[in-house]
């Protein structure tokens, strides 16, 4: 493989939005972070009766998934883009008749 090919390897040419999806997936995939999201679903459930179990008291977990959800989406797509590229990489290099 030359230097500077293999997705997987992020260097200042690296795109920005790569740098950023690579950043969060490393984060997202800490236990640190699961707990934290426990914690914000346990804050709301508990703010639950002080809002009298509103609409909006619900609105606020549903958007908040919601977006989150569908931002993560994108992030998902990007590094298993360049994980696939990078596994294909790592064949031609192995079998260079891949």
């Amino acid at each position: 493989m030359l230097p500077g090919t293999d997705p997987t390897v992020e260097t200042e040419g690296t795109p920005l939005f790569a740098r950023f999806a690579r950043w969060v997936e490393r984060q997202v995939g800490r236990s640190l972070t699961f707990v934290l999201a426990i914690a914000v679903v346990l804050v709301w459930a508990v703010s639950g009766p002080f809002f009298g179990w509103s609409d909006a008291w619900q609105l606020v977990i549903n958007t908040g998934t919601t977006i989150v959800t569908f931002l993560m989406v994108f992030v998902i797509q990007n590094t298993q883009s360049r994980d696939t590229q990078g596994d294909a990489a790592e064949a031609r290099r192995v079998d260079p008749r891949q």
